[in-house]
């Protein structure tokens, strides 16, 4: 049975990149923010998320503690095109599996998904 990754972003070019990159490996369900993306997770079985950090409204640090005590079991790799390296620190200190910087290469994520898969 194929694998269901949630990619959270609200840019919808990031999204269809993101996409075509997993699509051949996993089943791709697409969220372009952070309250779209608790939908999802409320009606679908999803195996991993790939978080922004930085959307407006609600942004991926506050929608991944919106998810804890529920999806606890769900590991989230954070995406982040921001410098802030306090950001990357708060994601992990939440409990974050790990992090990319856009822009990333698509083997580079496809390895990181792999080696979340593979500890499971």
């Amino acid at each position: 049975m194929q694998k269901c990754i949630l990619v959270v972003d609200d840019d919808a070019m990031n999204l269809r990149r993101t996409k075509i990159i997993l699509e051949k490996q996993y089943v791709v369900i697409l969220a372009e923010s952070g309250e779209k993306a608790l939908e999802k997770l409320e009606n679908n079985k999803i195996d991993l998320v790939l978080l922004d950090i930085e959307m407006p409204g609600m942004n991926g640090i506050e929608t991944f503690e919106h998810m804890k005590g529920r999806y606890d079991d769900i590991p989230v790799i954070f995406l982040t095109a921001s410098g802030y390296e306090e950001d990357v620190k708060s994601a992990i200190r939440l409990g974050a599996v790990n992090y990319l910087k856009k822009p990333f290469l698509p083997q580079e994520l496809l390895n990181r998904i792999a080696k979340e898969f593979e500890m499971k």
